[in-house]
């Protein structure tokens, strides 16, 4: 028993084609999207503030936390 198989060229090379374009077409409008001056980030930036002065506070109870997890866990 033998099965048959044939390759449909005209089918593929369209499918190759369509790709090929729709590639193109995306390439091209991402470098349309670009943007090198970042104009919209700055804005962004603007509106954030520092860190506050008590950083190291949640960062010493994050320490704790997990310490404490681990003995949980583990002791």
């Amino acid at each position: 028993m033998g099965i048959m198989v044939s390759k449909d060229l005209e089918n593929s090379s369209e499918l190759n084609r369509r790709i090929s374009s729709d590639l193109r077409a995306r390439t091209v409008s991402m470098e349309q999207r670009n943007d090198p001056d970042f104009e919209d980030d700055s804005a962004y930036i603007e509106e954030t503030k520092k860190t506050g002065k008590f950083t190291w506070v949640w960062i010493i109870l994050i320490i704790l936390a997990a310490i404490s997890l681990f003995s949980i866990l583990f002791i």
